[in-house]
């Protein structure tokens, strides 16, 4: 059998791939902003939330591509009620029925899928973890140079939150609360 030795005579194909580079925009969590608004028969409330750390993904185009966030789930905080009824309503979102944020303290959304739809706005779809329970959301966002906004419309029974839900009690008239909350996002980089 006869060795063969390459010589630089010899074709030799040599296989690259070509990774686009991406960049990793991490959020500016003090800038940032995450408001609530919750409502009920009987009215709506609000508040903020805030992230504890968060990333975008974008190409080296420039376009979205994927993200993850983290949010406090401890720094829930109401702003349309004040005094003892703006107290008693955080102890509640904080407590079981809600949140449970002594044994979930993070809640977290990781950007799973992408589509361009015009301009800078995107849908996007993420698997979103409350209470230890992940469900798929989808919510449109735009992204700008050092921005990014989006609306995300939760259903909080998907996450075993049914205090208040006309859905599992009967016969709670203005107490009923609407299984749907949403979070408007701000972000800044």
């Amino acid at each position: 059998m006869k060795n063969r030795v390459l010589s630089t005579a010899d074709p030799v194909m040599v296989f690259t791939t070509v990774i686009s580079p991406s960049v990793k925009r991490h959020v500016d969590v003090e800038s940032s902003q995450i408001e609530w608004t919750g409502k009920k028969i009987a009215g709506t409330h609000r508040g903020t939330i805030q992230l504890k750390k968060g990333f975008l993904n974008l190409s080296s185009e420039g376009k979205l591509t994927s993200g993850k966030f983290v949010m406090n789930m401890n720094s829930i905080v109401v702003t349309d009620l004040e005094g003892e009824y703006k107290e008693q309503l955080e102890g509640h979102l904080n407590n079981d029925d809600f949140f449970g944020v002594e044994n979930y303290p993070t809640s977290t959304l990781e950007i799973t899928e992408v589509a361009e739809k015009s301009g800078n706005t995107y849908a996007v779809t993420g698997d979103l973890t409350i209470k230890g329970k992940t469900n798929p959301v989808t919510f449109e966002l735009e992204v700008n140079e050092d921005t990014a906004t989006g609306r995300v419309a939760i259903d909080r029974t998907k996450y075993g939150i049914r205090y208040g839900s006309g859905s599992f009690f009967n016969n709670l008239g203005d107490k009923t609360i609407n299984n749907n909350f949403n979070l408007d996002v701000k972000l800044k980089f």
